[in-house]
C-alpha cells in the first residue's frame, strides 16, 4: 500500500500542459518583484549581508552577487514576503511562491537546466506545497506558519524535479523535508523578522532534503499520516484525503495574486472600501485633503481568521500596519488604493488615520467564516453624517481565480515594486521580459543581475 507521500509523487510525475507553464511565469515574475522590491527592507538587508560572507557560486542572489545554489535559496527565500505582497493560496492559506521559486531557480542555475525544467519544477513545487498545506487544516495553522511548512515539502519537490530523482529518491527528499518543517506563530505577537526566516529555512531545507536524496540518504515514507510524523504531531484535524486526491488541472491556477502591501486577510475589506470611496467620490462627499470628517463610523464584517490576524486598531510599526484591517481600510477611505508608503510614517501616526481607524469596528460575520477560506470575503458599512449608510460586500478578493488580475495589472506591480527599490528603468523591463517571454534561463539569470537598488 503506498503512503501519501509516494500518491503524491506519481501525482507529481505528470507533464505539465503549456497553459500550465505559462501560468508560472506569472508567478516567477510576481516573486521576481516582490524579492527585489523588499531590497531597500532592513530585514533584506540583514539577509544580503550574510550572504556576502558565505562562499561565491553560480545561484543568483536578488541585488546582491551570485551564491552557491543553498545559500541562494535560503537568502531569496527571505525576501518575496517581506511586503506582504506575495502570492496565495486560499484554501491552504499559504504562500508557495517565496519558498518554491527561491529552490528551483538556485538548483536550476546551478545545475544548467533548461528554462522550460525550471517552470516544471515550479509547477511541481506548487503542487506539492497546496496539497500537503490544505490537508494540515486549521488546527495546524492555528499555532504553525503553515507556509514554512508545507513549503519546504514544494522545495523539495521542486529541486527533486531539476535533479531527476526518481521516485524512491522523491520520496527520501520529501520525507527528510517533512521531519524538521514549520515555523511557530509566536511572531505574529511581537514585532520581529522571524516570518521570513521561516520561508528561508524552509527553502533551505528543501533543497537540502532533494541533494541527499541525490547521494542515497533515505528518509520516512509516512512523514505525514505515520503515529509520529507530521499530521499526529501538529495537525489534529488534518484531512489527508487532500493529499493525494484527484483534481481536474495543476493547483497553481488556484492561486491568487495580491494587488496591496498587506496581509491576505485585509483584502477583501480593502476592495470593499476602495468601491466605498468610489461611492463617495461619484456622490462628492469625501474631502480632497482626505478628513474623515462626515465618515461617522465603519463596520468591517469578514471571516474569523481576518479578526484573528488582522485586528489592530493602533499599529506601532510598519509590520503591524500590514497586518491591521483598521489601518488598511482607513488608508484606503482616505487615500484610495493603498501603497508602500501609505504603512509607513507619515501616514501611520497621521491624525486623520488615526481617527479615522478608532471609528472602524471590526466583527465576525459568520457566512464569511462558513465560506472560508474557500472564499476570502468582507462587508463594509459607511455611516455618515445625517444618517446616511453606504455598503459594499467583496465576495472575492481582487487577485482570486474568480476576480483575477490581468498580465497588465501584474505587469505594473512589478514595475511598481521594482521602482520601490530604485532599480534602474530598463532593468525593470529587461526582467519583466526575462520571466515572461523568453526562453533561454541565461537570460534571466542576466536581468537579475541588473537588479540591484540605486542609492
Amino acid at each position: 500500500m503506498p503512503t501519501l507521500t509516494e500518491k503524491l509523487i506519481e501525482i507529481l510525475a505528470r507533464e505539465p500542459d503549456q497553459q500550465t507553464l505559462d501560468r508560472a511565469r506569472r508567478h516567477l515574475l510576481d516573486w521576481c518583484a516582490c524579492a527585489a522590491g523588499a531590497l531597500p527592507c532592513e530585514s533584506a538587508q540583514i539577509m544580503q549581508r550574510f550572504a556576502a560572507q558565505q562562499a561565491p557560486g553560480a545561484a543568483s542572489v536578488i541585488g546582491a552577487d551570485s551564491r552557491e545554489p543553498l545559500i541562494a535559496a535560503f537568502t531569496n527565500g527571505a525576501l518575496g514576503n517581506v511586503l506582504e505582497m506575495d502570492d496565495v493560496h486560499r484554501s491552504s492559506v499559504l504562500h508557495p511562491g517565496p519558498i518554491v521559486i527561491p529552490a528551483a531557480l538556485a538548483f536550476a542555475q546551478s545545475r544548467g537546466a533548461t528554462y522550460r525544467e525550471l517552470l516544471i519544477a515550479i509547477v511541481r513545487g506548487y503542487e506539492a506545497t497546496i496539497r500537503v498545506g490544505r490537508a494540515l487544516g486549521p488546527s495546524h495553522y492555528r499555532f504553525f506558519h503553515t507556509t514554512s511548512s508545507a513549503g519546504a515539502f514544494g522545495a523539495a519537490a521542486a529541486v527533486a524535479s531539476l535533479l531527476g530523482l526518481n521516485a524512491a529518491q522523491c520520496a527520501d527528499a520529501l520525507g527528510n523535508a517533512g521531519t524538521r518543517t514549520g515555523g511557530l506563530w509566536q511572531l505574529r505577537l511581537e514585532d520581529v523578522m522571524s516570518k521570513s526566516l521561516h520561508n528561508a529555512a524552509a527553502a533551505r531545507s528543501g533543497c537540502e532534503a532533494a541533494v541527499l536524496a541525490e547521494m542515497g540518504f533515505s528518509g520516512p515514507r509516512e512523514i505525514l499520516e505515520g503515529p509520529l510524523g507530521l499530521f499526529n504531531a501538529t495537525a489534529p484535524d488534518a484531512d489527508a484525503s487532500q493529499v493525494a486526491c484527484e483534481e481536474s488541472g495543476w493547483l497553481i491556477h488556484a492561486c491568487s495574486f495580491k494587488p496591496w502591501p498587506a496581509c491576505r486577510h485585509a483584502h477583501p475589506a480593502i476592495d470593499a472600501a476602495l468601491a466605498l470611496r468610489q461611492q463617495l467620490e461619484k456622490l462628492k462627499l469625501n474631502n480632497p485633503l482626505a478628513d474623515p470628517g462626515p465618515i461617522v463610523k465603519v463596520r468591517v464584517e469578514t471571516y474569523a481568521d481576518a479578526l484573528k490576524f488582522c485586528d489592530r486598531v493602533h499599529p506601532l510599526s510598519e509590520a503591524q500596519a500590514k497586518f491591521s484591517i483598521q489601518h488598511a481600510v482607513a488608508l484606503t477611505l482616505l487615500h484610495g488604493a493603498p501603497k508602500l508608503e501609505h504603512y509607513r510614517e507619515p501616514y501611520l501616526s497621521s491624525p486623520y488615520v488615526r481617527v479615522l481607524r478608532e471609528r472602524i469596528v471590526v466583527s465576525e460575520g459568520p457566512d464569511f467564516t462558513r465560506n472560508y477560506p474557500q472564499h476570502f470575503a468582507a462587508k463594509v458599512t459607511l455611516e455618515q453624517q445625517h444618517g446616511m449608510h453606504l455598503t459594499h460586500t467583496v465576495h472575492d478578493a481582487l487577485g482570486d481565480p474568480e476576480n483575477p488580475l490581468d498580465e497588465r495589472a501584474l505587469k505594473l506591480k512589478a514595475l511598481h515594486l521594482l521602482a520601490h527599490a530604485a532599480v534602474p528603468e530598463r532593468a525593470r523591463h529587461e526582467l519583466i521580459w526575462a520571466c515572461l517571454e523568453s526562453p533561454a534561463l541565461e537570460d534571466l539569470t542576466i536581468a537579475l543581475g541588473k537588479v540591484k537598488s540605486q542609492p
